[in-house]
């Protein structure tokens, strides 16, 4: 009969805590921890580097509509739709935001033909001081890479061209 006490309260300690067996686990989809919306993407052509050497491009401004889905702060997935017609998978890891795409015929060759190039954006909230700033801002700074690959065109060197990124909230 010791044991009924025991049992007892047991049952009573579990209904106060609030355990629940068999519930779904609630999801921590937070949309504050997310990118959703309408963005510009600037691209400036003016601090360009192509090799590591500055070499001007002109910029690059298009209208992203992003929807992303976060686990937890700083994991997140989505997708990117650019105006430019094309659409790539958005996610996140430690704060750091990335969107990876081929663009098509991007090295010319003298032949005539044309190789692809990886672009990669890499971009996070950032303050006028280079700090990280609140990560619900809506303007994000970085980096927009893009790759030809090494060997395309019958050179065994890639082009690589790197300019500062802005991402700014417009809706």
């Amino acid at each position: 009969m010791t044991r009924v006490p025991v049992v007892l309260s047991t049952v009573a300690t579990i209904a106060l805590c609030g355990v629940s067996w068999g519930a779904p686990p609630a999801t921590a989809d937070n949309a504050d921890w997310g990118l959703n919306g309408t963005y510009i993407a600037t691209s400036n052509g003016e601090w360009a580097r192509k090799n590591e050497v500055f070499y001007d491009q002109a910029s690059l401004r298009s209208t992203w509509t992003v929807s992303t889905q976060c686990s937890y702060p700083g994991e997140c997935t989505g997708t990117v739709d650019s105006e430019w017609g094309w659409t790539a998978p958005i996610y996140q890891k430690s704060g750091v935001w990335y969107v990876k795409h081929t663009v098509e015929n991007w090295v010319p060759c003298p032949d005539g033909t044309t190789a692809p190039g990886l672009q990669v954006f890499r971009f996070k909230a950032m303050n006028a001081e280079g700090a990280m700033a609140d990560p619900t801002s809506d303007t994000l700074v970085g980096e927009d890479i893009t790759t030809g690959v090494s060997g395309a065109c019958g050179v065994s060197k890639p082009v690589y061209i790197n300019m500062p990124f802005k991402l700014v909230k417009v809706g």
